[in-house]
C-alpha cells in the first residue's frame, strides 16, 4: 500500500539526520573540520481534483532530504609550535594542489614539508602561493608550491651602504679625536671592520679619514691601516652637517682575500633625509651602525606572518621573505563540493575562487604555528540527535499502527 511510504520516508529522514550527527561527531577532533546539517523538504502529490469549493485536492507523500549545509564559522586555534601548520581566521580556504594537478580548498592546516621541503597536507597535496625572489614576494605571478628547505644556502652579499649616526662634541678642543667603527662585508661574505676618525681642525670645522685595516687589503706593515677616504666636514651654527652632504662614494680596489673590488656609500643621511651626523655641545658618541651586506649563511628557521609571508631566518641574522601563502574565498561557500579528509573543491553553484593575499578582500587571516580546531558543538549536536531519534521512533509506530490496520482490513475482507 503507498500509504506506507510515508513513514518510510520519515524512517529514511531521520536515519540521514542520525548519519549526519555521528559523522559530525566522529569529527571532533579533526582538524579545519565545519560541521554539517541536513536538511529536508516534503513531498507532495500534484492533483488536478478539486473539492466542492474549488480548492486542489492534495495529499503529502513523506519528506526527502534536500541539501547538506556546512558552518564554515571559526573553530577554536591550538597552538601547536609546529612553523608550517596554520589557521584562518576569517572567511576563505588554503588552496592546494594534488600530483594529478586537481586543485582543492580546505582549512584544515595540519601542514608538514615533504622531503622537497614543500609544504603539503597530510594527505600529500602541495599548498599552493606566490614565489619570492631574493626576499621580494611577486603577489601576480601564478600559483606554485612553497618551499622552505631548512638548511639550504644564501649568499653572501657585499655591502653597498653603511651609516654609522654620531655626535661630535661642539666644545671639543682643536685637535680631537673622535672614532667610529662600522661592520661590512665583502662579495666572499668577509667581514671588513671600517673606522672613521674624524680630527677638530677649527670652530665647526673637522676633518675625516676613512680607513681599513691593511690586513684587508695586503698592504704593508699588516698591522697598519689604509686609507679609503678624507676629508672636511663643515657644521653650522646650530650643529647641522652642511658639507658633505647625501654620501660619500668609498672603494677599495684590492682585497687580500680575493674577493671582488668592494664599492659602497657611507650615508650621511637616514632613509628620511635627516643627517645622521651631527656637532652638538655633548659628549661626542656612536649611534647603532647600520649596513646592507650580509655573510653566506643557512636556512635555520621560518615562520607565517598574519598576510602569509614565510619568513626564513637565517644563521647569518638575515630575515627574508621564501613566498606567501594563498588564500582563497567564494561567493557562495555552500555551493562546493566536498571531497574528504576537510577539502573542497570549485563547483558553477560556489563560483569561480577568488585567490588573493591573506588579510585583504575579505579574506581571512592567518595564524602561524596554529591549527583550527573542529567547530563541532557537543551540546547541539545531542540536541539534534534526540530530534532526530525521537521522529525515528514516531515514524517507526506509524508503520506499525499502518501494519496493524492492514492486517485487520485483509482479515476482515477474508471473513
Amino acid at each position: 500500500m503507498s500509504f506506507f511510504g510515508v513513514p518510510l520516508s520519515g524512517l529514511i529522514a531521520a536515519q540521514d539526520a542520525l548519519q549526519s550527527v555521528s559523522n559530525n561527531l566522529a569529527n571532533l577532533d579533526t582538524v579545519g573540520y565545519k560541521d554539517q546539517t541536513t536538511s529536508f523538504s516534503d513531498i507532495f502529490a500534484q492533483s488536478s481534483a478539486t473539492n466542492g469549493e474549488g480548492d486542489p485536492i492534495e495529499s503529502g507523500l513523506g519528506t526527502e532530504a534536500s541539501s547538506t549545509t556546512s558552518d564554515f564559522s571559526d573553530g577554536t586555534t591550538t597552538e601547536t609550535d609546529v612553523p608550517s601548520n596554520m589557521a584562518l581566521s576569517g572567511d576563505g580556504f588554503f588552496v592546494t594542489e594534488s600530483t594529478a594537478g586537481t586543485v582543492s580548498y580546505t582549512r584544515a592546516g595540519d601542514f608538514t614539508t615533504n622531503s622537497s621541503g614543500e609544504i603539503v597536507t597530510t594527505g600529500g597535496d602541495t599548498v599552493m602561493g606566490y614565489p619570492a625572489t631574493n626576499g621580494v614576494v611577486d603577489s601576480t605571478a601564478a600559483l606554485q608550491p612553497l618551499t622552505v628547505n631548512l638548511g639550504s644556502a644564501i649568499s653572501a652579499t657585499p655591502t653597498s651602504e653603511f651609516t654609522v649616526p654620531s655626535n661630535l662634541d661642539s666644545a671639543a678642543t682643536t685637535g680631537t679625536t673622535f672614532t667610529s667603527t662600522a661592520k661590512v662585508y665583502d662579495s666572499l661574505g668577509s667581514p671588513i671592520t671600517v673606522s672613521v676618525d674624524y680630527t677638530k681642525t677649527a670652530s665647526n670645522t673637522w676633518s675625516y679619514s676613512v680607513d681599513v685595516p691593511n690586513t684587508v687589503t695586503g698592504a704593508t706593515p699588516s698591522t697598519g691601516t689604509t686609507s679609503i677616504a678624507s676629508g672636511t666636514m663643515s657644521f653650522d651654527s646650530s650643529g647641522n652637517l652642511t658639507s658633505p652632504t647625501g654620501s660619500v662614494a668609498l672603494s677599495i680596489p684590492t682585497l687580500a682575500d680575493g674577493a671582488a673590488s668592494l664599492s659602497m656609500n657611507w650615508d650621511l643621511s637616514n632613509t628620511s633625509g635627516a643627517a645622521t651626523i651631527t656637532q652638538t655641545d655633548q659628549t661626542s658618541t656612536n649611534g647603532t651602525s647600520t649596513q646592507d651586506g650580509y655573510a653566506a649563511g643557512t636556512l635555520s628557521s621560518y615562520s607565517i606572518s598574519s598576510n602569509g609571508t614565510i619568513e626564513g631566518v637565517y644563521s647569518n641574522g638575515v630575515t627574508s621573505a621564501l613566498g606567501q601563502v594563498a588564500v582563497a574565498t567564494f561567493g557562495n561557500e555552500q555551493g562546493l563540493s566536498q571531497a574528504g579528509t576537510s577539502t573542497f573543491t570549485e563547483t558553477a553553484a560556489s563560483g569561480v575562487a577568488n585567490v588573493g593575499v591573506a588579510g585583504t578582500g575579505g579574506r581571512a587571516t592567518i595564524a602561524g604555528g596554529y591549527t583550527e580546531s573542529s567547530n563541532v558543538d557537543v551540546a547541539s549536536e545531542f540536541s539534534k540527535m534526540i530530534v532526530a531519534q525521537e521522529a525515528y521512533q514516531a515514524n517507526a509506530k506509524t508503520v506499525t499502527t499502518l501494519d496493524t490496520i492492514a492486517q485487520d482490513t485483509v482479515a476482515m475482507l477474508s471473513n
